[in-house]
């Protein structure tokens, strides 16, 4: 910068100077859906498929204002200071959600005032587990809202394919190891239990009672949540009894 030229500054009034613009990959996104991601939303078929259009996806998440400092003039509550936050949607049973946007149509739709920060759908996953959130939700407002699960969020972070836990082999692995040290378990077959659960059936030998076989069920789901990585590709278990 020249001495000639006047100093430059940003919104916050600090100077440009000696600054340096990183390249974030998306200089030339003007905003619009992915066309791709749009089908994938609006008829996604099975799930596997649409978690594999929205790997490596972009999406938009909402920057919004969070105050810092509150003031009260007469009967009204103003904000006088507030900082630039990532937002979390909280559902009254405590769930937080993750919201992200396709398009500067879709963000625009839940919030004129939110700015979008473009991202991967990894980066956008791994900015979830950070905040703590379950879910991340895609279009909220719509055209056409889709929920993603936790192993879902989890498998994007990651970058790797989503399996349901029943077809997961790590899940898979991890509950036959669980079950190996029970003698009163035949075997255990992980079944799909709708709505997201794993079904693990476990098929016993005769004679237990029903205290008896709700600690070894307990037991196994036990074992599965030592592992971290165990759990987090399961979404819910429930467990089934039959004979060996």
């Amino acid at each position: 910068m020249s001495s000639d030229q006047p100093e430059q500054f940003d919104s916050a009034g600090q100077t440009w100077r000696g600054r340096e613009v990183t390249d974030t990959g998306f200089g030339t996104d003007d905003g619009s859906a992915d066309p791709a991601v749009s089908a994938a939303l609006a008829d996604p078929g099975d799930l596997k498929s649409l978690l594999r259009v929205l790997n490596g996806a972009r999406f938009l998440v909402p920057i919004v204002a969070d105050p810092t400092e509150v003031v009260q003039e007469g009967q009204l509550m103003a904000d006088k200071a507030a900082d630039m936050a990532v937002a979390v949607l909280v559902a009254p049973e405590g769930t937080r959600a993750l919201p992200v946007f396709t398009s500067m149509d879709s963000l625009h739709a839940w919030d004129p005032s939110a700015r979008p920060s473009p991202v991967t759908s990894a980066r956008a996953a791994q900015a979830a587990v950070s905040e703590r959130c379950d879910i991340i939700v895609v279009d909220v407002a719509g055209p056409h809202p889709t929920t993603l699960r936790p192993s879902m969020v989890w498998a994007v972070a990651m970058e790797r394919d989503w399996l349901p836990a029943h077809e997961d082999p790590h899940v898979v692995q991890a509950v036959s190891e669980a079950v190996e040290p029970e003698p009163a378990i035949d075997r255990a077959v992980c079944e799909d239990g709708g709505d997201g659960a794993l079904r693990i059936a476990l098929h016993v030998v005769p004679g237990l009672t029903g205290d008896q076989l709700g600690e070894l069920a307990s037991r196994v789901g036990e074992q599965l949540a030592t592992d971290g990585e165990t759990r987090a590709r399961i979404d819910a278990i429930t467990f089934a009894i039959r004979p060996a």
